[in-house]
């Protein structure tokens, strides 16, 4: 059961990201909004979940590095609107 639920967040974690760069090649969305970098932050991390499960070491280190850039950029989002 835990596996399935394992599985369940990985793929959850890879419809996001692959939402996210489908949203904003298609120019629905930019890189400056919020909605973009919450998908690549969650998907980033429920791949993380994913791959240190299965010991996949270099795709979790990809998708903490991914994590990181996406946790950055909504900082700077909420700081612009801020000075706004």
């Amino acid at each position: 059961m835990y596996q399935v639920f394992i599985d369940i967040i990985g793929w959850v974690g890879s419809i996001e990201v692959i939402l996210a760069y489908g949203l904003i090649s298609c120019h629905k969305i930019t890189a400056k909004s919020l909605w973009y970098q919450v998908l690549n932050l969650t998907g980033g991390a429920f791949l993380i979940v994913n791959t240190i499960y299965y010991g996949a070491y270099p795709s979790t280190a990809i998708n903490a590095v991914w994590l990181i850039i996406a946790f950055i950029a909504i900082i700077n989002i909420y700081r612009s609107k801020s000075e706004l």
